[in-house]
């Protein structure tokens, strides 16, 4: 039986980017991955000559010149500008909040008018320090883009009311007061050339890689043919759950061919109201300006996470999150390396996800 330095599980973003490395310093790593397919959740597959990313929307951006340096090793990436839209019962608004919202939900044309308007609807309702994500939405934009635009798409994606919520979810919301539809600040955003998978496989070359092996059942085995693990699944269940279950939810894809060529006009429509179960509707042909005569679209359902299902999303309550450091201590105690979403549980863009893998590749 073969002896590697590293055994890694997970074929995602952040063993892919630690394996690369490690290998590259002269260690031999093995990749152990549950699916069939290199990727986790950046996976992307050709369909109808579009690429398809099949487990949600990624959109790269990064303001990290060294992340950005590195990735574009492994990559060519196109100019995409990430501007979604919202439904809300027949009406259009553009996201993030900016000035064409503003001006969509109240008339108003400028700036001033626009503050105005928010610092009213902020007044009226008496919020002090903002306790739950309720609060602290409308101390952001006022009661009006609250009730249309965020509460009920928020309680869609995480199954809770909003006034359970903590109040740091909603912060990474940008809120502009421009007439600039661009999601992200960052100075770097794009789509990879031909999807996200070539770039893991570039990165796993000359790396041992097992697909279809479930670490979890096969970990006896597995654990003697390494001196250290890295670990990228749920932390919880490295450890059977022994502490407690994390909270966490889940996504499900409903993806089909259209027979035309432009099913909705953009990449990215989200769906605010509760009178539709889906969260958001992706058309991928849009993340790299196809021109094909078919195109794929996928609704996307948020759920409760269950055994069995595939977890996607930390439900960061405080008390989730304290049951999650134990289990961070715990790793640390028998040599574990942690790293990634899940892992981590944390709720990561890919940029840091890049940047924690080569942090903890250079600590080797």
């Amino acid at each position: 039986m073969q002896h590697y330095d590293y055994l890694i599980v997970g074929a995602g973003l952040f063993g892919s980017v630690f394996a690369h490395e490690a290998t590259k310093k002269g260690k031999k790593c093995l990749v152990v991955e549950r699916r069939e397919h290199v990727g986790g959740n950046i996976y992307t597959e050709t369909v109808e000559g579009i690429t398809v990313h099949k487990y949600g929307a990624h959109i790269f951006h990064t303001k990290d010149e060294r992340v950005w340096e590195y990735i574009n090793r492994f990559a060519t990436f196109n100019r995409f500008t990430n501007s979604p839209v919202a439904f809300y019962h027949g009406e259009v608004y553009n996201l993030p909040f900016n000035m064409n919202t503003f001006s969509r939900m109240w008339g108003v044309k400028t700036p001033a008018e626009a503050k105005a308007k928010i610092e009213e609807q902020i007044a009226a309702a008496h919020i002090g320090e903002p306790k739950n994500l309720e609060e602290q939405a409308i101390r952001m934009v006022g009661t009006d883009i609250y009730q249309t635009l965020v509460k009920e798409y928020t309680e869609k994606q995480w199954g809770k009311p909003c006034t359970e919520l903590p109040p740091f979810i909603i912060k990474r919301l940008p809120v502009r007061f421009t007439y600039d539809n661009n999601y992200f600040s960052d100075p770097h955003q794009g789509i990879p050339v031909g999807g996200y998978t070539p770039i893991i496989e570039k990165l796993l070359e000359g790396v041992d890689v097992r697909l279809g092996c479930d670490f979890l059942k096969e970990r006896d085995t597995l654990e003697r043919m390494a001196d250290k693990i890295v670990y990228t699944g749920p932390c919880d269940a490295l450890f059977g759950y022994s502490l407690g279950k994390l909270e966490y939810r889940t996504l499900k894809f409903v993806t089909r061919v259209e027979d035309c060529d432009n099913y909705q006009g953009n990449a990215v429509i989200n769906y605010t109201s509760h009178e539709v179960p889906f969260t958001r509707v992706i058309e991928h042909k849009h993340f790299e300006f196809g021109t094909q005569e078919k195109t794929v679209v996928t609704e996307e359902y948020s759920a409760r996470w269950e055994d069995g299902a595939e977890p996607y999303y930390a439900v960061n309550t405080e008390e989730n999150n304290a049951l999650a450091a134990k289990y961070a201590a715990l790793a640390r105690e028998r040599g574990y390396i942690l790293g990634g979403r899940l892992a981590d549980y944390r709720y990561y863009d890919m940029d840091r996800v890049i940047a924690n893998a080569l942090d903890a590749a250079e600590k080797i």
